[in-house]
């Protein structure tokens, strides 16, 4: 697929890109042999492959789920304009 220069103006337009006149030619260029390359990765079988979450088949690292701070529920409380029950209260914004 060929884009011409006007297609590049439209599209920068649409996505409020600045493109100086000079380089509109090599943007029309480089966009449409990303555009044929889609097109051409689009007619490649992939039915029998498999679909993966990561290209290098990594596992996450998990570290262990341990309490790692002190409770200082009290303390941050203590500081709050209004607390009732333990629940931070503020005004109402949304009637």
């Amino acid at each position: 697929m060929s884009l011409t220069a006007d297609d590049v103006k439209k599209i920068a337009y649409l996505a409020r890109l600045g493109i100086d006149q000079q380089d509109i030619g090599d943007y029309a260029k480089d966009l449409s042999n990303i555009l044929d390359l889609m097109t051409s990765m689009d007619e490649l079988d992939t039915g029998a492959v498999q679909p993966m979450a990561h290209p290098m088949d990594q596992t996450q690292r998990l570290r262990a789920d341990e309490v790692a701070e002190t409770n200082q529920r009290e303390h941050f409380q203590a500081c709050a304009p209004q607390v009732e029950n333990g629940l931070y209260l503020v005004p109402k914004v949304i009637d």
